[in-house]
């Protein structure tokens, strides 16, 4: 699967992948709440991290433009419970100078078709708050609150809220 618009492809995520997955999400890790990690990690453990969602037949895609990865999104098991199988938590990251511009939308437009045709049933989205763009971004596919955690998390010397976005993507 490869789709390409004004320059952007959309593709499956390789392992050779991981170098541009892991500059991208180490800036977010480094310097917002929007993940709850705290110390940046390297290649390998990003592959780890892709082979555990390929393994579990689940999608890893990438957005690119003339060779350079703009953004990832990705799908992950919700719990590991087998009664829960048809649910997931979706992830997106989008590069720094590119947010806000469509990556992260075409992106998920690829995804939640991927993820309907593969009999998944409900997708979750976690965002730590505030986080407007993100919570557009998910609202814009239908997604819709169900949840909001107070201080649940901790980074950079305060309590930060997640809230909680859902889809059911099959009848």
């Amino acid at each position: 699967m490869q789709h390409a618009e004004r320059g952007i492809t959309i593709r499956p995520a390789i392992a050779a992948d991981a170098d541009a997955i892991v500059a991208i999400y180490n800036h977010f890790v480094l310097h917002t709440i929007v993940t709850f990690e705290e110390d940046v990690i390297d290649a390998a453990e990003m592959t780890r991290r892709m082979r555990g969602v390929w393994n579990a037949s689940l999608p890893w895609l990438v957005a690119e433009d003339a060779g350079r990865l703009l953004g990832y999104a990705y799908a992950g098991k919700w719990k590991e419970r087998y009664g829960y199988r048809f649910s997931v938590e979706s992830t997106v990251y989008c590069a720094p100078d590119v947010v806000g511009r469509g990556v992260g939308t075409r992106l998920y437009a690829e995804l939640f078709p991927m993820l309907r045709a593969r009999g998944v049933h409900a997708v979750m989205g976690g965002i730590a708050l505030p986080n407007d763009g993100s919570v557009a971004l998910h609202e814009k596919f239908g997604m819709q609150k169900v949840a909001h955690f107070e201080q649940t998390g901790f980074k950079f010397g305060g309590w930060i809220d997640v809230g909680y976005w859902e889809l059911l993507i099959t009848a």
